[in-house]
């Protein structure tokens, strides 16, 4: 089958499949995931309030958590033992080339339920980038994700949703990505882990932050050990301070769940 038309019937066989709703949990006390939210990138291009003057419709208390620059052999283990712990799904956007050294992580990620987004193939600043070097960035790195989620490179991704290195980014690769009807996720707060710290004030810094929010998109980093240590104990803060945990799901995949709609 011709390389298009077998990424044409991955995607038609992906618009198919129901997304899984919120999970049934077996810890009664856990925090869990309060409900499943279908991005439409028609409707929702560019969102997160660090780059962006929007954000997703999310309600008072509403959290969804992203983390950026896997998969990491070091901590990919204990992130996802401690979201599956408190029953927990959240996207991770991936780089392409590190996907592509470690595949069979992409694939443990995607089968504990978590969606997968794209983050690049070498996480440089593509804002630097001639055009076309960027535009090659981007695609290289979806298709290596690809590669290693669904065994077929392609650039039509079966996520479309992609996140810039450093929030960095031009107009025209936006609009490139708005054409192709990838959402561009940006954060509405960080635990700026990419600083060292001790997990015990990544913890302080980033709840700080959310009281102050009171809701948003957090950005975290899973290959920082400090995030993977602190992981477990930001979880229960969410679950003992009465924060709801939302999953997102790209449209095309989404019946039966809620989806982002400007009102």
């Amino acid at each position: 089958m011709p390389m298009k038309s077998l990424a044409g019937a991955l995607l038609l066989s992906l618009a198919c499949m129901p997304a899984a709703p919120a999970a049934e949990c077996p810890r009664k006390d856990a925090l869990g995931t309060s409900r499943v939210l279908a991005v439409d990138a028609a409707t929702w291009p560019q969102t997160g309030l660090m780059s962006f003057p929007q954000s997703l419709p999310l309600e008072d208390h509403e959290v969804v958590l992203t983390f950026d620059d896997g998969p990491s052999p070091a901590t990919n283990a204990d992130v996802l033992a401690a979201l599956a712990h408190e029953c927990v799904r959240a996207t991770f956007f991936l780089i392409g080339k590190t996907a592509s050294e470690h595949p069979d992580l992409v694939k443990r990620i995607a089968a504990a339920g978590h969606t997968i987004g794209h983050h690049s193939w070498s996480h440089n600043n593509l804002k630097y980038m001639s055009g076309e070097d960027a535009a090659g960035e981007i695609d290289k790195g979806i298709a290596a994700v690809e590669q290693a989620l669904h065994g077929v490179s392609t650039t039509v991704p079966s996520t479309p949703f992609f996140r810039y290195p450093f929030f960095e980014m031009t107009q025209a690769t936006l609009d490139n990505l708005q054409k192709r009807n990838i959402a561009v996720f940006g954060a509405d707060l960080a635990a700026d882990d990419w600083l060292q710290m001790k997990p015990e004030d990544e913890l302080k810094l980033l709840t700080q932050r959310l009281n102050a929010a009171g809701k948003g998109v957090i950005l975290l980093h899973d290959p920082a050990r400090q995030t993977a240590a602190m992981l477990p104990a930001f979880l229960r803060y969410l679950r003992d301070n009465g924060y709801r945990v939302v999953h997102l799901v790209p449209a095309i995949a989404a019946a039966g769940t809620t989806t982002a709609h400007k009102k």
